[in-house]
């Protein structure tokens, strides 16, 4: 079974259950995983992203969404890539940030507005992870990409 076709459906009624959601889908990468964060402002991706982060050990007090920052490496194993393309308004924005060079199959890389960079993610084999905010509690979560035997055994 292509890895693209499997698709998990969550609804978070709290950051905290987004934060798990996060720790538990962190726990299933490895060196090489590109994941992707789709969803609107206020949807939950930089909670998500912290929730992933902690799986590898990092503070989520560390994760902060982008304001001059597009790129953070953190030094674990494997290294860990936060990516905050909000910012970014065109593909010149884009090229010129050097994006591909940052996303190595060393490390695990997390990508907020993921959108925004969806023709060049198209071709990759990434873990996608659509948000949607559905009230001032709840958020619908779509993960494909994860084998769902492999996501129930963690």
């Amino acid at each position: 079974m292509d890895k693209n076709n499997s698709s998990i459906k969550y609804i978070s009624r709290s950051p905290e259950e987004t934060r798990d959601i996060g720790v538990r889908l962190g726990k299933l990468l490895k060196a090489g995983d590109v994941v992707g964060l789709f969803g609107d402002l206020g949807a939950g991706k930089t909670t998500l992203a912290k929730g992933i982060a902690k799986a590898f050990g990092i503070d989520e007090r560390d994760i902060v969404s982008a304001s001059f920052t597009f790129i953070t490496e953190y030094d674990t194993s494997p290294p860990f890539v936060h990516v905050d393309l909000y910012r970014i308004e065109n593909d010149t924005e884009l090229a010129e940030l050097g994006l591909w060079s940052h996303i190595r199959r060393d490390s695990v890389s997390v990508i907020e507005w993921a959108e925004k960079a969806e023709a060049e993610l198209s071709s990759e084999n990434i873990i996608r992870v659509s948000l949607k905010y559905k009230n001032e509690d709840i958020r619908e979560l779509i993960i494909e990409g994860v084998y769902e035997k492999d996501w129930n055994h963690r």
